[in-house]
């Protein structure tokens, strides 16, 4: 039997996950978003983390919850774990079901973040562009609607992100076409989610938009954490400052 945990109890998972260095198993263990399942509530030793498209899954694969757990993972969703027994199990239940492939995480501190040359970058904004930090009226346009489960949905709601959540945007004319938002929330930072419109890409309006995204945090204490789902990610990323720390598997359930 598998239990939904309460987010005042979520810190019972700490020790299940403390090998994942990742932002967004932390927005759900200190209870800022998404859903956590366990094999017990008082004596937790498995458990999965559901925060918008991404999963996390540790503990006891010997579990007698094993499976049922591994079966809550919603379709579409992003899998990660961190032993060749959790990977083998997933390959054996989604059998058929699953693509895996790599993504990217980097260094998570701030002393490998150069303020002010990010800050340099967002004066390379081409000109007839504008910069705006996202507010109400531009999550009503065409192309943050588009991407509003990329920008919202581990939030409880559009106004929710507006209250929580934060970004940048490049307009050209009135029309939106480059993103860069806090995917997710934890007490110390955020993840960072960018988007750019494919008709405007290659002209560094996403340089721009993550470095206005970046000092802003900066600015305020908090981490603006980075983690990337290809070489073109993996690439801004370092033109930004962040060190690369390793390739990791991920699996999609079909």
């Amino acid at each position: 039997m598998i239990y939904k945990i309460d987010k005042t109890l979520r810190g019972k998972l700490l020790p299940i996950f403390a090998d994942m260095n990742d932002t967004i198993i932390l927005s759900c263990l200190q209870g800022h978003m998404g859903e956590a399942y366990t094999d017990s509530i008082d004596n937790p030793t498995a458990a999965i983390l559901i925060v918008g498209a991404f999963v996390s899954v540790a503990g006891d694969v010997n579990s007698e919850s094993t499976e049922e757990l591994l079966l809550k993972i919603p379709e579409g969703s992003l899998v990660v774990t961190d032993t060749d027994e959790w990977k083998n199990k997933i390959e054996k239940i989604y059998d058929g079901r699953y693509e895996k492939f790599s993504r990217y995480s980097f260094k998570k501190d701030a002393k490998y973040l150069d303020y002010n040359y990010i800050k340099s970058l967002i004066y390379k904004l081409p000109e007839g562009y504008e910069l705006r930090k996202i507010d109400e009226e531009i999550t009503k346009t065409e192309f943050f609607i588009k991407h509003l489960d990329d920008f919202t949905e581990q939030f409880e709601s559009v106004e929710d992100f507006l209250n929580r959540g934060f970004g940048y945007c490049i307009l050209h004319g009135d029309r939106v076409v480059c993103c860069a938002t806090s995917y997710s929330i934890y007490d110390d930072g955020i993840e960072i989610e960018i988007d750019t419109d494919k008709e405007y890409r290659k002209k560094g309006l996403a340089t721009v938009a993550s470095a206005a995204l970046i000092t802003y945090c900066l600015d305020r204490g908090i981490y603006p954490s980075w983690d990337a789902a290809n070489l073109i990610s993996v690439d801004l990323a370092k033109k930004l400052g962040y060190i690369m720390d390793k390739a990791y598997d991920t699996y999609y359930i079909s």
